[in-house]
């Protein structure tokens, strides 16, 4: 169900995700620990999580959840007794709203950002300062400063060069899956020009902060189903990786290079962090197991209510 702005716009949608993922492991597990990620975030303005249910099976002998940081919900939980499968099935109703359109010309010029991120002894520190330090998977260097360049002359506001910067990062990189890995970093991803959704927010963030800029990773979703008449978006049917860029006059702004676009109302936040380290949606440790095979869908569509 989706109510309509006095421009005609979706103001809000409801919808429904089911991500579902599943381990088919070669011998039995014996011990398992495992760490997800998967309720999507409320946010003010933007969305809001109406209804959240994870079942797993086998059912574990130990859960627990707490929020992390960055306030993503994480969900721990445990097996002790062997077993040679593992489905997590996370079912959401999620309220969306597309963010508001950022005050473009209230953009400060990048260097003036640059400068109120960066340390001064006795001066209190922006919260976002800790956003512009290299990460695992988005570490600052050389080359990222040197991509980022062109988008950045002096003097451009913020807002433009990062949206310059998405869209140079979308027309010069190649989509493609079979290029990269799970854990391939920024300076990889660049050097390749290909790679999927994560290795080009991992890009963008580099870049950015290797510019002494603010960025943070954001993971979520995007509607599986077009509109008739739209575009699919790349990324759908999967988890998706997108950035948010901090702005002063603006707060965090969000940037999807992938698909070289704004994220609107199609896109379901889940959590945000430095880099896919800090927000990937299932991880663990195991003993046993073997070679395993895994399999995940996603499906993101309107609910009714």
């Amino acid at each position: 169900m989706s109510s309509v702005d006095s421009a005609g716009n979706d103001a809000s949608v409801l919808y429904r995700v089911q991500h579902d993922t599943r381990y088919d492991y070669e011998s039995a597990v014996e011990l398992a620990h495992h760490l997800a990620q998967l309720r999507p975030l409320s946010q003010e303005g933007v969305q809001h999580c109406e209804a959240y249910q994870c079942d797993i099976e086998p059912r574990p002998e130990h859960l627990a959840r707490d929020l992390d940081a960055y306030g993503n919900e994480r969900l721990f939980f445990a097996h002790y007794a062997p077993h040679d499968t593992l489905s997590v099935r996370a079912v959401s109703l999620v309220r969306v709203q597309a963010p508001a359109q950022p005050d473009w010309e209230a953009s400060p010029a990048w260097e003036q950002v640059r400068e109120r991120l960066r340390y001064r002894a006795g001066r209190p520190s922006e919260p976002a300062e800790e956003f512009s330090f290299g990460s695992d998977f988005s570490p600052v260097f050389d080359a990222a400063a040197a991509f980022a360049a062109p988008s950045f002359p002096p003097g451009r506001p913020l807002l433009d060069a990062a949206h310059d910067l998405m869209r140079r990062i979308h027309a010069e990189f190649t989509y493609d899956p079979d290029s990269t890995e799970a854990h391939t970093r920024a300076p990889q991803a660049l050097e390749l020009r290909h790679g999927v959704c994560q290795d080009y927010a991992h890009v963008m963030l580099s870049a950015l902060r290797s510019l002494g800029l603010a960025a943070r990773y954001v993971s979520g979703y995007l509607r599986s189903r077009p509109r008739p008449g739209e575009q699919a978006l790349v990324g759908a049917d999967a988890s998706h990786a997108w950035v948010s860029v901090w702005c002063p006059a603006n707060g965090w702004v969000e940037f999807d290079p992938t698909n070289d676009r704004r994220p609107a109302a199609d896109y379901v936040r889940v959590a945000v962090g430095r880099d896919f380290a800090d927000v990937s949606p299932l991880r663990g440790v195991i003993r046993g197991g073997g070679r395993h095979a895994l399999h995940v869908a996603v499906n993101v569509s309107p609910a009714s209510g």
